[in-house]
């Protein structure tokens, strides 16, 4: 074939404009002469793709090109001349030299700025750039076409695209303006572009995948289409938001294709759903889809089954429970035996379960279990597809109670400097961890794509210094979820497992506290002058969802002065505390380390110091007299305080249950501190003391709530009971499998615990409960251990008579914490706790183990 290509450049060579004429006014018949142009055409092209010639063989490449040019150029003219005119014009032939200048223009062998600026120079001496003078005849062709030129759209779009592409100054400069000859053409007669637009938009999105296209065409085609729509008023505003339009795709394909062939795939998924985003805006459904597939895989390589999922779910979102059949944007990459909406929303929605599974998201599988559920049930009456999503709904919830879930660690990341990328220069973004990342690994895995960026050791944000410079500098810290208040879970005891779920996710709100001091140091006691500065973050969308990372829209700044810290820092003890209660009453099974050291760390003063320091530093009356404005703060600082002790004798209560004999001591001391501390505590805050509520519903252990049900309690009625713990009265029952049996047990011991102050009149230890002759003991949440066994005086018990007192909401009173009750008299001088004889509590752990 090189051989024929080099005999029929030898021929062109031979040929000048009179052998051309002479040439095609042989012809006998315009037919003849039109059949021979198009075969022509067609050979050249087939030709110019093929590379007869190897690449590096230039001077016969450059050669065939500089013929081929001229015998187009020849056959251009008698295209004009013989075939323009209303009478004798041929839309197919025309087309194919336009077709065939194109190629022509963009073939490899002429894109000088891929070559060696010394064999660069060598043929632009020599031969010239030929694409400038095949881009001017392109030019004149087009014009020359006149009314036609409405015949070529949208089809021509695309080849011009491709040919405005080229990385050439004075090319662009020249077609570039055949846009807006193609807008206005379109506009004059159907007074819109919209053909026009849509395949622009679809080409370059393509085009630009493929490599071609850079900053200087995005200016250029901003510049020169601007300074054309101004001199038509016409086409003034729509032209003006056609080329924003374009101008803000080409941006973000340009950031996408900077980035998708990175190692770190992080910021391609970034660049995707700018793109995916934008297509929505601008409702172009198939690209939007497109794209959408091509995050859902990057998701799927990087195990990110949790964002997957998100991704899917909005094309299942695209689709109805109908019979409509399905168009081709809407299949996206589907099989086509998917030809209604019901079938593919269906299928999609089982793999969008089968992510939330392996991503642990089982609330979210829930839902559309529940979805589908409806549809077998109500909608196709398939019962056999409804037992399925109902089994595997049933596991999900059994799994959200059963199976471990680290929650994640979330990071907040500055990208300052302008050597970033559009999409990242000088942005915050709030990203999502991985199960157990350490910050170490996850600011690895953040600065590889950026081997040059310097990492900004301050939290605080940077100065226009860092932002203007033309380096890369990045800033990563960990900031806290702040959780949304979920109504439904007000004032209820629900189990951790579910409520650790929201604390993580569904978040679109995080915190960073920066601590520094300010006013007069005090050596002795950090505490009176350690402020907070708490840094808000708002992000776009709410985490997690379909990226890993979403940009903050948001960012405030609150001072947290010493005393609202102190109480802030004896609230969240608090609920660790209650937290821990918590998991040990729902499983018995886990170790008691965590709680030892929790509950040692607040009672021993010798290891933390307890709360003593807020004394020093809040309660004296010189404080009061500076501050007058805290006697509110104080007084729920005490109040917090006072909180504590029935917290921490709860936790004793089942520290002393589950201590294990060479931890008996440690325990003991504890406890011997814990009496101290209660004395102290009840004596100057008052009496805080639980009362429990059997729980009207089935299906879940004991739990302790942090604040009381005031409605609840005042209509509890003859189920309130004090907060003990009470033996199942031993029956004959028929054999049933462990799980009937854990079951029954849960049911058995279900009760919620509330915080209220009890009434005097309720007895304060086991030695003044009724002592029923055939019934259970109850053992008062409020004892500890300690005084449960350390001592051998034997207490009288009550009469029967007072078996069947009850305790009563009257009289209770809200407290500055919000909690309700009275408050014993913290003036007077308390008893000590009342004590009871090991043999009594012997008793009652024998009833307990022959119960149980």
């Amino acid at each position: 074939q090189s051989h024929y290509v080099a005999c029929m450049a030898a021929i062109l060579s031979q040929m000048d404009k009179d052998h051309y004429s002479s040439y095609i006014k042989a012809f006998p018949s315009r037919p003849e002469l039109m059949d021979f142009l198009m075969e022509t055409f067609i050979l050249f092209k087939d030709l110019i793709g093929k590379m007869v010639y190897p690449s590096d063989w230039m001077v016969m490449n450059m050669v065939q090109n500089r013929e081929f040019l001229r015998a187009i150029n020849q056959f251009a003219a008698t295209l004009t001349e013989m075939f323009l005119s209303n009478s004798s014009f041929e839309l197919q032939l025309w087309n194919n030299y336009f077709h065939l200048a194109v190629a022509f223009l963009t073939q490899d062998s002429l894109q000088l700025e891929n070559f060696s600026q010394a064999k660069r120079n060598s043929i632009l001496a020599k031969y010239g750039d030929m694409r400038a003078m095949i881009g001017a005849a392109i030019r004149d062709m087009w014009y020359n076409l006149g009314h036609r030129k409405i015949e070529f759209i949208p089809g021509m779009v695309g080849p011009i695209l491709e040919m405005t592409l080229v990385p050439e100054l004075e090319l662009r400069k020249s077609t570039i303006p055949i846009f807006f000859d193609m807008m206005l053409c379109e506009y004059q007669l159907t007074e819109s572009f919209s053909r026009f637009e849509d395949e622009i938009l679809h080409k370059l999105d393509s085009e630009v995948e493929g490599g071609r296209g850079d900053e200087q065409y995005k200016q250029l085609f901003e510049s020169i289409l601007l300074s054309c729509c101004q001199r038509h008023p016409e086409l003034a505003k729509p032209g003006e938001n056609f080329i924003a339009l374009v101008t803000g795709l080409l941006e973000r394909l340009l950031d996408y294709r900077a980035v998708m062939n990175d190692e770190n795939k992080t910021y391609s998924m970034s660049c995707t759903v700018n793109l995916l985003n934008f297509y929505k805006e601008i409702d172009r459904q198939a690209m939007y889809i497109r794209y959408l597939y091509k995050l859902k895989d990057l998701h799927i390589s990087y195990e990110n089954y949790t964002e997957g999922a998100y991704t899917l779910l909005l094309h299942a979102r695209l689709l109805k429970w109908s019979d409509e059949v399905n168009t081709a944007t809407m299949q996206g990459l589907h099989s086509p035996s998917l030809h209604t909406q019901r079938q593919l929303k269906e299928a999609l929605y089982n793999q969008i379960i089968d992510y939330f599974d392996q991503g642990k998201m089982w609330e979210e599988a829930i839902h559309i279990c529940k979805e589908l559920a409806e549809q077998y049930e109500s909608e196709v009456f398939d019962y056999e597809m409804l037992s399925d999503i109902l089994q595997r709904e049933a596991k999900f919830y059994e799994k959200i109670l059963k199976v471990l879930r680290p929650s994640p660690d979330y990071f907040a990341v500055g990208y300052y400097g302008q050597g970033f990328p559009t999409f990242l220069r000088n942005k915050v973004f709030i990203y999502r961890g991985k199960e157990y990342e350490r910050r170490e690994d996850f600011e690895m895995r953040l600065l590889s794509p950026f081997p040059n960026a310097e990492k900004l050791k301050s939290t605080s944000p940077p100065g226009q210094d860092i932002t203007s410079s033309p380096g890369q500098y990045i800033q990563c810290f960990t900031v806290q979820p702040v959780e949304e208040a979920k109504v439904r879970f007000k004032d209820r005891s629900i189990p951790e497992q579910i409520t650790n779920f929201y604390k993580a996710n569904h978040v679109q709100k995080f915190s960073y506290s920066r601590p520094f001091k300010k006013g007069p140091k005090d050596p002795d006691n950090e505490f009176a002058t350690m402020w907070i500065e708490r840094t808000t973050f708002v992000t776009a969308y709410p985490l997690p969802g379909i990226l890993r990372w979403f940009a903050v829209t948001s960012t405030t700044t609150t001072i947290i002065s010493p005393l609202e810290n102190a109480i802030e820092t004896m609230m969240k003890t608090n609920e660790k505390i209650m937290s821990e209660i918590n998991r040990h009453q729902n499983d018995p099974s886990l170790p008691i380390n965590p709680l030892s050291m929790l509950l040692n760390g607040i009672v021993d003063p010798a290891v933390m110091g307890g709360f003593a320091k807020y004394e020093t530093a809040f309660f004296q009356e010189s404080y009061l007299q500076e501050h007058p404005e805290d006697e509110g703060n104080i007084e729920k600082l005490k109040d917090l305080i006072a909180w504590q002790t029935p917290l921490l004798a709860e936790g004793i209560r089942i520290h002393g249950r589950k201590v294990t004999e060479d931890l008996r001591p440690f325990h003991e001391r504890m406890e011997q501190c814990f009496v101290q501390l209660r004395a102290k505590v009840e004596s100057q805050y008052g009496v805080r003391e639980m009362v429990c509520f059997e729980d009207r519903r089935s299906g879940r252990p004991r739990s302790v709530a942090w604040g009381p049900d005031w409605d609840r309690l005042s209509h509890a009625g003859d189920r309130q009971v004090l907060c003990t713990e009470t033996p199942p009265t031993a029956k004959p029952a028929p054999h049933t499998s462990e799980s009937e049996d854990r079951r029954n047990e849960r049911k058995e011991n279900r009760s919620s615990t509330f915080f209220g102050y009890r009434r005097q009149d309720l007895c304060q230890s086991i030695s003044e409960l009724p002592e029923p002759k055939d019934k259970k003991r109850r053992l008062s949440c409020n004892m500890s251990e300690s005084s449960l066994g350390s001592s051998e005086r034997k207490q009288p018990l009550p009469s029967q008579d007072t078996a069947g007192a009850q305790p009563s909401t009257a009289g209770l009173s809200l407290s500055p914490t919000g909690f309700g009750g009275r408050v014993k008299s913290a003036s007077k001088a308390l008893p000590l706790p009342r004590k009871i004889s090991p043999t009594v509590y012997e008793t009652f752990l024998e009833q307990s183990d022959t119960a149980t």
